[in-house]
Formats: structure tokens, sequence, C-alpha cells
């Protein structure tokens, strides 16, 4: 009879070992930092804007030629940490001559320097897409694929277009596929071959579904969309963003506003077992618009893990930057600051401390106050 009961506890005790070990297994939110875990991590940026008074700095004319690299100067550290760091190109690249607002068409040194700052991809769907009409989209995308940058968001045609939308990145065995969109272009018209992608919600659906494979690991949307000037998101974004989170987007990321809006970070749960990023508005990049709000933004750094069972996008953090504009030489300057690097500089003129503290003040109150609200990134890290 011992004997027999013995045998049965066995026969219970291997069972629920095999359960067990099963459930461990199957589990959605394993540790990440299990022994096969691999990660990439990417930066997203604003608005890189070219205003006249901008061209004009950039000119060096000991040299005779343009030479943006002092503007990225102080926030090469951060950008060039990243696996993937992606900005809006909000200018054509259309040849001279070189105009600001509000049909832009910038140096090409512009593209020059955001790459050797260590940006790796520019997105080019924006309203000033068409600024130099069809030939200004061609040169831009000749450019930029001179200078080895990965594009999306404008096309020469479809069959360029099926190559870069989405755009591809692969590294440390994970694959990722961004999409980019824009509103508009102002009313400027593209005409065939050539192609701007555009808001259209059947076919973000769309593109979102066809990206429902094995062999891709993440989908990131990238917006230029909202309403400028306005601290929060429009319904539309809201809409637009939901629609995206239903249809298998990790994180969706806007810029255009031309001001920071409201960020957040869904963590692992039953409905979004990944996690999911959401950032309104980056805000500018560096421009030459100086009004309150308008001088400066953010860029959001997150990681995208991934096991052989659990895909996670996590440690989201935002950079503050404000773009400095001091007089040199009798020529105005400009200089992307990462906020919570000089809010503290003795060093800088008192009108100008007041003005960065009060964009970090404003900032901070705007970007903290959500339940799910993004952390900002400590200095130094």
């Amino acid at each position: 009879m011992n004997m027999v009961f013995d045998y049965f506890r066995y026969i219970l005790l291997a069972a629920s070992v095999l359960i067990t070990s099963i459930t461990d297994r199957q589990a959605p939110f394993a540790p990440v930092n299990a022994p096969d875990s691999t990660s990439v991590t990417l930066l997203f940026a604003g608005d890189i804007m070219q205003h006249g008074p901008q061209i004009a700095a950039a000119w060096n004319a000991e040299d005779s030629v343009y030479d943006y690299t002092p503007c990225f100067r102080y926030v090469k550290a951060i950008v060039s940490k990243y696996d993937f760091a992606i900005a809006n190109l909000e200018t054509t690249l259309g040849g001279e001559p070189y105009t600001g607002y509000p049909q832009f068409s910038a140096p090409d040194e512009i593209a020059v320097a955001a790459r050797e700052a260590g940006f790796d991809i520019i997105s080019t769907a924006n309203n000033h897409s068409c600024d130099r009409g069809n030939p200004g989209i061609l040169r831009t995308i000749k450019v930029l694929d001179s200078l080895g940058l990965k594009r999306t968001g404008t096309y020469p045609d479809s069959a360029d277009m099926a190559s870069h939308h989405p755009l591809i990145l692969r590294k440390n065995g994970i694959t990722i596929a961004l999409l980019n969109y824009t509103y508009g272009t102002n009313g400027l018209p593209f005409h065939s071959p050539v192609v701007v992608s555009l808001i259209d919600s059947a076919r973000i659906i769309a593109d979102l579904k066809s990206l429902n494979r094995n062999d891709i690991d993440f989908r990131i949307v990238f917006f230029h969309w909202g309403n400028e000037y306005q601290s929060f998101a429009s319904e539309n974004q809201k809409q637009l963003a939901q629609l995206c989170r239903e249809n298998g987007a990790d994180a969706v990321i806007g810029s255009h506003p031309h001001v920071l809006q409201p960020m957040e970070y869904l963590q692992p749960d039953s409905i979004h077992p990944s996690g999911h990023l959401l950032v309104y508005s980056l805000g500018n990049f560096v421009s030459n618009q100086r009004d309150r709000y308008k001088d400066g933004g953010a860029m959001i750094g997150f990681s995208l893990s991934k096991t052989w069972n659990r895909k996670l996008v996590h440690k989201p953090e935002y950079h503050l930057t404000w773009v400095y504009t001091p007089v040199e030489n009798g020529k105005k300057q400009y200089y992307i600051l990462p906020a919570a690097q000089f809010e503290n500089d003795s060093t800088l003129e008192t009108q100008t401390l007041r003005q960065l503290r009060e964009f970090t003040s404003d900032s901070r109150a705007l970007l903290n106050q959500h339940e799910n609200a993004v952390m900002e990134a400590t200095f130094p890290r």
C-alpha cells in the first residue's frame, strides 16, 4: 500500500514540476535581463528648422563655407551614445538660393553636421516637404543618400517607397519598422512619380497590419501632426495615437507644433504586454523661434529589448534641450544646449539663464504632471 501511495505521490510531484516549468517558460513578464536578452537604444529629436538668420549664422566667411558643427556641439555626447538617433528635417535641401520661412531650402551642411553629431536617420515627411517642389524633394533625398543617412517620409517613386516605407532598422538581433507620416504639405503639391507619406487612417491601419509578422519585433510611428503652438494634443492626435496603439504600434512619436506636448509611458500589462510609449510633440530641436515655449524642445530616449519569449519597450527618458543664441563677433549664433547641464551654469548671462530656467520650469510642469509621465534623464548620466 505504501509503495502504491509513494508511486502516486511521485507522479503528482513530477507533474507539478513539469507544470511549473512550462508556466515559468511562458510567463509574459519574465525578467528582461535574462542571459538570452538583447536590446537596442533609440533617440528621437524634434524639428530641425532653418530660418534665414540660422543660415546666415552658419556662414563662415573666412573659409567661404557653411558650418553647422557648433550648433550640435553640446548635444553630440548624448546623441552619439544611442544605437539609432532620429530627427525631423523640417527644411528641404533644395540647393541655392537658400531661404528660410515660409519656403525653406537649407545648405547641405546642416545634414552633414547632424550626421557628425550622431544622427543616423532623418524623417522628411512634414509640411515643408514640398517647399521647393519635386526638384527639392528629389535633391533632399539625393543628399541624404550621399551622406549615408537613412531616410523615410518622402520618395522619388513608388518603388523607392516600397523599400523605405517602413524603414527597417536592424541591430543586435532586433528588427524595427519605422513609419513616417505628415498631415499635409502647406497646400503645395507634389507630382507623380514623387510620393510624400500623408496621414490617412485606412492606410496607417493597413501599414501596421502588414507588419504583424514574426520578422518584425517593434513598430514605431513618427508623425508630423497637431496644432502649432498648442501645448496639449488635439482630438485628432489622440484618435490617431489610439488607432496606432490598437493596431500594433509599440511607440508613437510626434513633431510639428513647435512646442512640447505631453508624453506618457504605459507599463507592460495584459493589454500591452510590451509596454507603449506615446510622445505627442518633441517641440523645436533648433530654430529661430525665440518666444516662450518655442525656444526649445526635448529628445526622447528609450530601449527596445527582446528575449526568446518577450519583447519590451522600456526605460524611456527625456532630455530637455534649449537653443542658446549669443551674439559672437557681431553675429548671432545657435547652440542646442542640454538644458539640465546648463540651467545652473553661472557663466551664462543673467537674462539667458533666466530664459533657460523659465523653459525648463515650464517644460517640467507640462511633462511631469501626468499619471504615466516619462521621467527626465539625469545629468550627468
